[in-house]
């Protein structure tokens, strides 16, 4: 009996251990995200997060001034009375830090942070994915599945009594972007809707939202939040046919194809590259392979896919202007530090890899910076193998970011390349980037990138600091997204069978 009843009781036991473990794993991940912080504690990182940005970032005071931007920090300071969660605190830091206006000074938790925030998935969350532009609110999906009045491509008029401009504010003054190119912040606010409005307005029960019917009328409904539910075991679940699992090479080619991809309409003599990164994919192979087939096929218009690029490697980056300039080009007009000593360096990692590198290549310069040398000398030729000679029509939006807009800005203004979409992301005039080590504050573990040069690609582009503009815009529309239709591809194939040799309305690049 004994050794009959022993399974059992191991089955049992093994049960409590298991839901006992779950528990906590659901307590310290409550723990973590409730955990507060001294307000000494909280004026000391800012104290020192300042004396860090002053020593090394390139632009912190380009566009906001000193005293501004010392009058933010004294104020960030001062306003820390009383013990804040991590999530309070971030707030703070963003509302400072994107002041400086450099898309690449990002804050980012500290990972048992991010990683208690996944645990909590089946916490409440927003109802709606929504795509934000201008002083646009339109649907994504709706996560009530229940409700059949907002549906893909609704107009919202209105969440709990703010207008849509009122919110894409409130969301975006955390959100840090080169210069005032907000589409960059548009876009940022768009891959996760829900996330960046609690984060600025809570969590609520329930939303009352404004919106638009199918008849044009603007209505509202009350929607409740959506919650997750884990799975029941006494959930009835179909039988469906089990599938072989994938084989590594199969794997690995997905993980490619998110990267990079491309595909030809032999009916419209049309290739369609997507390219995701500048940072990783076996780019050099496949761009190699690409135009030597495009050479191959004769393929006489390429569009090319940066929307969802955010940048990445500018020697990748570099090979591919490569294959489609006319011209020779440099990086950048300059391309600078103001100082290549890292003085708070046991807060900035990793410290020694960068250090050693700009020691190596930054030389001191009459105007008190550390330039780059090579990136301002060096002239990149136009490729001579496989180069493509046809048609181009590069499609950029606001996550054309970096590495990416830079590509952009390169072949803008080309004789056979017509720039298209949104406004990019990245500015117009540059960026800070090159080196990107990461600054650790000593108490809360907040992490924030710190971007050690300035790039800059046109300086006369300061004075408006915007991204780069499209030479045939193509804005986001409700009833693309009502449809599923991909609005920018399908106006760029109907450019191509009306006029498949586009005579250009702007000038060439040696007239702009």
């Amino acid at each position: 009996m004994r050794m009959r009843r022993r399974p059992a009781l191991q089955v049992f036991t093994l049960m409590i251990v298991v839901c006992m473990s779950s528990c906590a794993t659901r307590r310290n991940a409550t723990n973590i995200l409730q955990q507060k912080w001294a307000p000494q504690q909280l004026q000391a990182e800012v104290t020192l997060l300042e004396k860090i940005l002053e020593a090394n970032h390139p632009s912190l005071y380009l566009f906001t001034p000193k005293d501004s931007m010392d009058h933010l920090f004294r104020d960030l300071k001062t306003g820390i009375t009383d013990s804040l969660t991590l999530a309070q605190y971030r707030n703070r830091l963003a509302a400072v830090i994107s002041a400086i206006k450099c898309g690449h000074t990002a804050i980012r938790f500290p990972e048992k942070y991010t990683d208690a925030s996944l645990r909590q998935r089946h916490s409440p969350r927003f109802p709606l994915s929504i795509k934000t532009w201008d002083d646009s609110l339109v649907v994504m999906q709706n996560l009530i599945r229940k409700d059949s009045t907002i549906k893909r491509g609704t107009i919202i008029t209105s969440i709990n009594g703010f207008s849509p401009r009122q919110i894409i504010d409130s969301l975006s003054r955390f959100i840090g972007s080169d210069g005032y190119a907000y589409n960059f912040k548009s876009q940022l606010i768009s891959f996760n809707f829900g996330a960046h409005y609690q984060n600025a307005f809570g969590t609520d029960s329930s939303y009352l939202v404004g919106y638009i019917d199918d008849n044009g009328v603007q209505r509202s409904t009350l929607l409740p939040n959506f919650i997750l539910k884990p799975d029941s075991p006494r959930t009835i679940r179909p039988i469906v046919p089990q599938q072989p699992p994938l084989t590594r090479r199969e794997i690995r080619k997905a993980a490619l194809a998110g990267k990079r991809s491309i595909y030809t309409d032999t009916a419209l003599n049309t290739a369609f590259m997507r390219v995701a990164t500048f940072s990783s994919g076996q780019l050099r192979r496949f761009f190699r392979q690409s135009f030597k087939q495009l050479a191959k096929d004769s393929i006489g218009n390429l569009v090319i896919d940066l929307r969802e690029n955010g940048g990445g490697n500018i020697g990748v980056s570099n090979r591919f202007i490569r294959y489609l300039t006319d011209h020779p080009f440099k990086v950048a007009d300059s391309v600078f530090a103001q100082s290549r000593s890292l003085k708070y360096g046991r807060y900035i990692h990793p410290k020694w890899v960068y250090w050693l590198t700009m020691q190596l290549t930054s030389h001191k310069r009459k105007d008190g910076n550390y330039h780059f040398g090579f990136y301002e000398r060096h002239t990149f030729q136009p490729g001579r193998r496989h180069h493509f000679n046809g048609q181009v029509y590069v499609l950029h939006g606001g996550f054309t970011f970096s590495a990416a807009a830079m590509v952009v800005s390169h072949l803008k203004g080309q004789q056979n390349v017509i720039t298209t979409g949104e406004e990019t992301g990245g500015g117009s005039f540059g960026n800070n980037s090159v080196h990107l080590p990461m600054i650790q504050l000593p108490y809360t573990g907040m992490q924030i990138v710190l971007p050690l040069y300035r790039v800059v690609l046109n300086s006369a582009a300061y004075e408006k600091g915007e991204g780069i503009r499209p030479d045939l815009p193509i804005p986001p529309s409700s009833a693309a997204i009502r449809e599923g239709i991909d609005i920018k591809i399908e106006t760029i194939k109907t450019l191509i069978r009306t006029n498949p040799h586009p005579i250009r309305q702007i000038p060439p690049r040696n007239q702009l």
